[in-house]
């Protein structure tokens, strides 16, 4: 140093990862039941390469009858809670999720549900 600049080439090179869910199982596929008649099923989310904490929210779909009528016959339940956390291992711990289904009218459905985090990805 001492008025000898010296100079110094650094270069960085990373890999960008976006956080991301997926699920096990991939779909969900509930069985016909009467009417009025919960059915439910439990899926793991498995959020991956989130760096910080967030909490996923779902967007429920809402059905038309036929007759006009709008009715949101799903539900959904976290019984260890809706927190995605980063584990002391770098990895985030899998989310267990009850799906349930129950309708006084009779009712198909085909769609999505969307599980989004604080960022809304």
């Amino acid at each position: 140093l001492n008025d000898n600049p010296s100079h110094y080439k650094i270069t960085l090179s990373g890999t960008v990862k976006s956080p991301k869910i997926s699920f096990d199982p991939p779909f969900l596929l509930l069985m016909p039941v009467p009417l009025d008649v919960k059915t439910e099923t439990a899926i793991n989310v498995i959020p991956q390469d989130y760096l910080r904490q967030s909490q996923i929210q779902v967007e429920l779909p809402e059905l038309e009858l036929e007759d006009g009528d709008r009715i949101y016959p799903f539900s959904v339940q976290f019984p260890e809670g809706q927190d995605i956390v980063l584990s002391s291992d770098g990895t985030n711990k899998e989310l267990i999720c009850h799906i349930s289904f129950r309708s006084s009218r009779p009712v198909s459905f085909l769609g999505n549900m969307f599980f989004i985090d604080e960022e809304e990805n």
